[in-house]
């Protein structure tokens, strides 16, 4: 089958294509085959050397930007920009290109999977009003050899039903539901925690220290999709928000 065939269904962009050309130019950046100020070839290029459509492109590009890989300028292209190790409140970002932008390899480890009927609290977390099934998962994000955050997952199954098919061992749930659902509204709640036993253990930290958590919740179409928990090292991230007065 050819790119052209799979680029782009009923108005979506092909997931593996995209995550492709993400790929491609993520480690000619980490690899420094392409230094800081090296022009990343121009979108007409990329969709000719892809054999894909502009938008496809147009999307891998935004997203190396706001991970802070390269810089978009305009009249001029995109240029390789020297990592940065921040992490933006407003946005829902993949955990993997925060980590490779320090340039470090990232990985991903599921610690637990379980299809259960909703608790109370998971009502809670998730905002529904009944009981229903949910997939509850845990996974640790790794920066080289060192746990980066360890990630605690909620998924409402009655809004994304495909989720309790899926394993989530090579893709980690972020990046597999925000290419399948599109989500209309996100709330962040932000808060400091001292480090219980297990979390310590996850993160390798002592008992008791600082840590940075990060909760979300996410909308598609009034329907909650999923509630997470990010814990984080409170010593190694740091969380940005950028706005304007008419945000206030």
């Amino acid at each position: 089958m050819s790119l052209v065939e799979t680029d782009d269904v009923e108005g979506g962009e092909n997931v593996s294509l995209h995550q492709r050309i993400l790929s491609d130019i993520r480690e000619k950046i980490l690899s420094g085959a392409w230094a800081p100020g090296h022009r990343i070839p121009f979108e007409h290029e990329l969709t000719t050397q892809y054999n894909c459509s502009r938008m496809t492109v147009n999307k891998a590009l935004s997203q190396l930007a706001k991970a802070g890989l390269i810089e978009r300028r305009r009249r001029s292209g995109s240029f390789v920009r020297q990592p940065q190790s921040q992490a933006a409140v407003l946005e829902l970002h993949d955990i993997r290109i925060e980590v490779e932008a320090l340039g470090l390899p990232y990985r991903y480890e599921r610690l637990g999977r379980l299809k259960r009927r909703s608790s109370a609290e998971d009502r809670a977390l998730l905002g529904l009003a009944t009981p229903g099934p949910v997939l509850a998962l845990e996974g640790l994000h790794f920066a080289g050899e060192r746990p980066f955050a360890l990630e605690q997952r909620l998924i409402n199954l009655s809004a994304v039903a495909e989720a309790g098919e899926e394993e989530f061992l090579e893709i980690a749930p972020g990046p597999w539901l925000i290419g399948r659902v599109p989500w209309s509204e996100a709330e962040h709640r932000i808060r400091a925690m001292a480090a219980d036993e297990n979390t310590a253990d996850a993160l390798d930290i002592d008992a008791s220290a600082p840590c940075l958590v990060v909760e979300r919740r996410t909308w598609s179409a009034e329907h909650p999709v999923t509630h997470v928990r990010f814990i984080y090292p409170a010593e190694s991230h740091t969380l940005v928000a950028r706005f304007t007065p008419s945000q206030g």
